[in-house]
């Protein structure tokens, strides 16, 4: 079983319900739209809401929005650190990160002592589309082992400055090489896992894939919460994530 997590009340891990969580397609900076969209996932059922946060003006209206917000926030952070740290000084729930690509040790630090003084826990997201070039050099392309080093690089470097509230994911559009991924990754790590498929192609396509990539992975015990990558409303990757659990003998509120 893996180590449980908390974000925004939402348990992670640790034997609690597989959660379900889906990503805005509003800019950030559009605080109404962004409110809106987030209430219509609330009614769908949505657990967790991720927005991206690439400048300080997204991270103003990040603030706006949490203020409010009817369900726990993830920011997807890259790059600069000190969007993390206005986000966290904001309320966020939950980050998600490359350690690896956001400057020194000192800057990695200063996020983990802001996630670690408010309780908020980190999404390692390592992603098969930008893949260190070293690790392409090494493995030749893009693989499973690739992919696992290059998160355990990341959990490495957040477990040096003590910081364990972390959650993985190891994403790539091909599915076998995906579920190869997940399962390896399963075998070397106790930390919860955020199960999906990314650039998974046109809404049949996405959803098939994801039904493959994601569910045969719940079937094998391995996921703690999942995002369902789906061109199109926000809305439409809940529905599918709870057909998915259904599909897979999870029990879940709501119509058969």
């Amino acid at each position: 079983m893996s180590k449980q997590i908390i974000a925004g009340g939402v348990a992670i891990g640790g034997g609690a319900p597989v959660s379900i969580q889906s990503m805005l397609n509003t800019a950030t900076t559009d605080v109404e739209s962004s409110f809106a969209q987030i209430a219509a996932l609330k009614a769908a059922g949505c657990e967790l809401a991720r927005l991206a946060v690439p400048d300080q003006a997204a991270a103003k209206g990040f603030a706006a929005i949490a203020a409010r917000s009817p369900l726990p926030l993830v920011a997807d952070i890259h790059f600069d650190y000190r969007l993390a740290l206005e986000c966290v000084r904001q309320g966020v729930d939950k980050i998600r990160i490359n350690p690896g690509n956001i400057g020194g040790d000192d800057r990695v630090k200063a996020v983990v002592d802001a996630c670690r003084e408010h309780k908020v826990p980190i999404r390692i997201g390592v992603n098969g589309g930008s893949l260190e070039k070293e690790l392409l050099a090494k493995y030749g392309r893009v693989t499973p082992e690739a992919l696992v080093e290059s998160a355990l690089r990341h959990v490495r470097l957040l477990e040096k400055f003590d910081f364990t509230e972390i959650c993985i994911s190891v994403k790539s559009s091909d599915v076998p090489l995906n579920m190869a991924a997940y399962r390896l990754l399963h075998e070397k790590v106790d930390y919860p896992l955020h199960l999906g498929v990314t650039e998974a192609g046109t809404p049949t396509m996405g959803l098939l894939k994801s039904a493959i990539g994601i569910g045969s992975l719940l079937q094998r015990g391995i996921g703690d919460t999942l995002r369902v990558s789906l061109t199109g409303d926000p809305e439409d990757e809940v529905y599918a994530g709870y057909d998915i659990l259904r599909a897979v003998g999870y029990a879940v509120a709501g119509p058969e």
